[in-house]
């Protein structure tokens, strides 16, 4: 963290910038409070606050010409911000529901999927040679590998929108500063 300046015991992560333009995404047509974070800029400060550990621990400061920190849209930055991260917390929580929807209807699909397996199984292929019991052990791998999508989403695919989502959040919290730059 030796790469962070420090004031007031929190880590500054400094962002410099021509124009608050250059600081959103120019693809964007949503009003400037609600536009989205120019992907590289999104990405410097996800980086700088995971390498920091503690967006808590974290400030970000925005340093900009004069003309800039004096218009609407400098004074109105720290709130923009704040509002882009409020969206990605909101986008990946709604991400993080539909995957757990989506698993839960996965294991009833799955559940279902067994027991009819297990059932034509017990039913059909209990007695018998050994084609019997190759389909019988083949109807139980497949009703039991059914269950694979499920059991993923619930033990791994859910966790890392959890963090996202939580990251998210902690930055929309964040404090946000704009100040003015030093002409070099």
């Amino acid at each position: 963290m030796q790469h962070y300046r420090q004031e007031g015991g929190l880590h500054v992560i400094d962002v410099s910038a021509g124009s608050v333009a250059q600081l959103f995404s120019g693809l964007d047509p949503a009003p400037f409070r609600h536009k989205d974070l120019d992907p590289e800029v999104d990405g410097y400060i996800i980086a700088a606050v995971r390498e920091i550990g503690d967006p808590a621990k974290a400030k970000l400061v925005f340093h900009l010409p004069a003309s800039e920190t004096a218009n609407p849209s400098g004074l109105g930055l720290p709130d923009a911000v704040h509002n882009y991260f409020a969206y990605r917390e909101w986008v990946t929580s709604e991400d993080l529901n539909r995957l757990l929807r989506i698993g839960g209807l996965s294991l009833v699909i799955g559940l279902s999927f067994l027991f009819i397996c297990l059932l034509v199984r017990q039913l059909l292929f209990s007695g018998g040679g050994t084609a019997y019991a190759v389909i019988g052990e083949g109807l139980l791998i497949v009703g039991w590998v059914a269950l694979w999508r499920p059991l993923e989403i619930a033990l791994y695919d859910w966790w890392p929108l959890w963090r996202t989502a939580r990251l998210n959040r902690a930055l929309k919290d964040m404090t946000v500063e704009v100040r003015t730059a030093n002409p070099s």
